[in-house]
């Protein structure tokens, strides 16, 4: 009974033993591996007051890979006007729409057309003489100061 006591604690104290050395180990190992802080902070790009409750978001595309059906569908669901001069839509191919001087109200929508045509209140159009998206790029929207304001991955 006497070796089955002895050997009881013999093996509780190589655990607690072995315990306190693995949470040393662990510990010094963290403190001489932990990264450094961030003593600045990134440079953040500011948005222009009365511009962040806008919200334009590109709502699909139709007609992908047809000259003269393809357009991209932008809408304004914010509850404000959003001007949309100068800003552009870019895929990962580097080809950019830059919007002509546009205005669109909370709830409205506007068609990019790939194709050419005489530009409208609604429809707005590209001139290009072949389609420009392609099923899986993703295509952004950026406002006049370059800042990405939506995403869409054509389908």
């Amino acid at each position: 009974m006497k070796s089955g006591l002895r050997l009881f604690f013999t093996l509780l104290i190589n655990v607690i033993v072995s315990a306190i050395v693995a949470v040393t180990v662990i510990y010094f190992y963290d403190r001489s591996h932990r990264p450094e802080c961030i003593t600045s902070l990134p440079n953040i790009t500011t948005v222009s007051p009365g511009i962040a409750d806008k919200t334009v978001n590109i709502v699909g595309v139709i007609g992908v890979g047809t000259l003269m059906e393809e357009r991209m569908v932008i809408q304004n669901d914010g509850t404000a006007d959003s001007i949309l001069t100068g800003w552009y839509l870019a895929d990962n191919k580097g080809l950019v729409y830059t919007f002509p001087q546009v205005m669109l109200s909370p709830g409205a929508r506007v068609q990019v057309h790939t194709s050419s045509g005489k530009d409208s209140p609604t429809d707005l159009y590209w001139g290009r003489s072949s389609p420009a998206w392609s099923s899986g790029e993703l295509v952004a929207l950026y406002d006049a100061q370059a800042i990405a304001r939506a995403f869409y991955r054509v389908p």
